[in-house]
């Protein structure tokens, strides 16, 4: 019997792993807009020490011992014909293709910011891209960052921590950072923050203007619609979750009111067969939570219960978000669990058992060697 093909159509975080999940049972083909796994995760880390990064979160297709049936094309997602089962894409020397399959995953994943562009890159352009903010921000003798969430507290801890003789103030517009997290944890990582010498400026709401683009780092005078007066620093990073899905290729009758994809519990796209969204991209809950709690594993045994016939199972949110919000610190990494306690991986484990053993064996079931190369200054 032939194997049925599974298209994933974005390898991010959430695509990687639903990949290797379903590789050893389905023909898998995978369209990405770069050359490899280009995490968002751990902004403060891409910032900050972007080698470090690299090392962790940057990942070539080829290195993945559990893709490695996994047929990969290098392309920009164009269009789809759901009712046809196919999906149309233009490869990176931009000649058109199309795909064809018997089960779709949509995990196109969301633009925000310059972390997250929605673009088709090369490696010397993500690399291009890595250097470009870590040089522009180590310059910099002043910064402040836009901003209360995960991305915002981890980009001022990690400026600070790297950069120890910058001024670095966090601006938003709360009471406290971390809205979306448990109360424990926004007391702990306020107190990371002023531990670390960040500014903290609660109640500060920047004025956004027409069309301005928060994917670039700026220096022209902030405005705040909260009355404070406007603020001038060397480098404003703009963390606002100013986030915009990637689904122009799909058909709008698929989409939510603001273009999120629109899913059952089960993570099925309603109304239409064989096709399912997972990661950032899929309606899930109001915080889109499947991208971040490994809703990878619920979602193959899905795909597979669809063509059997079996009993599927449904994604359960978490009520708030969790994890490692700092990143690696000098002490180690914190990760906070739905309650907001934590428990730490001690600085001498994160190379020697966490990354090694527990992501790259346990996670991506095998990662080859390789260096990335990347040269940064500061």
């Amino acid at each position: 019997m032939d194997r049925k093909r599974v298209v994933i159509a974005g390898l991010g975080d959430s695509g990687v792993l639903t990949a290797i999940r379903l590789a050893p049972r389905f023909d898998v083909v995978g369209i990405s807009l770069n050359p490899g796994l280009v995490s968002g995760q751990e902004l403060g880390t891409r910032l900050a020490r972007p080698d470090d990064w690299a090392r962790n979160y940057w990942i070539a297709f080829d290195r993945f011992r559990a893709l490695d049936g996994v047929r990969t094309v290098h392309g920009t997602l164009t269009g789809a014909d759901l009712s046809a089962g196919t999906v149309n894409l233009r490869d990176v020397d931009g000649s058109p293709r199309v795909e064809g399959y018997d089960a779709l995953i949509i995990s196109s994943g969301v633009t925000n910011g310059f972390w997250r562009q929605g673009v088709l890159q090369s490696a010397p352009q993500v690399a291009a891209g890595l250097r470009s903010t870590h040089d522009r921000l180590s310059a910099a003798r002043s910064v402040a960052v836009i901003g209360g969430g995960a991305a915002a507290v981890s980009s001022a801890v990690n400026l600070a921590v790297r950069w120890p003789q910058t001024r670095v103030a966090l601006y938003y517009p709360g009471e406290h950072v971390l809205q979306q997290h448990h109360w424990r944890v926004r007391r702990r990582v306020e107190l990371r923050l002023t531990a670390a010498g960040v500014a903290l400026h609660p109640g500060y709401r920047a004025v956004i203007p027409d069309g301005f683009d928060c994917a670039v780092i700026t220096s022209e005078p902030v405005s705040w619609s909260t009355g404070q007066p406007p603020l001038t620093v060397d480098a404003v990073l703009w963390t606002i979750g100013a986030v915009r899905p990637n689904t122009g290729w799909l058909p709008r009758h698929i989409l939510d009111d603001t273009g999120f994809v629109r899913v059952t519990p089960e993570l099925e796209v309603p109304g239409v067969d064989g096709v399912f969204a997972v990661g950032d991209v899929a309606a899930t809950d109001p915080l889109r939570s499947s991208a971040r709690n490994r809703a990878d594993g619920l979602l193959a045994h899905n795909v597979a219960a669809h063509f059997t016939g079996r009993r599927m199972r449904s994604y359960r949110p978490p009520a708030r978000r969790w994890g490692s919000v700092l990143g690696v610190q000098p002490d180690g990494l914190e990760v906070f669990a739905p309650n907001g306690l934590s428990f730490r991986f001690p600085a001498w484990s994160i190379d020697r058992v966490l990354q090694p053993w527990i992501v790259r064996r346990g996670i991506y079931r095998g990662v080859r060697a390789r260096d990335q190369g990347l040269v940064t200054k500061g």
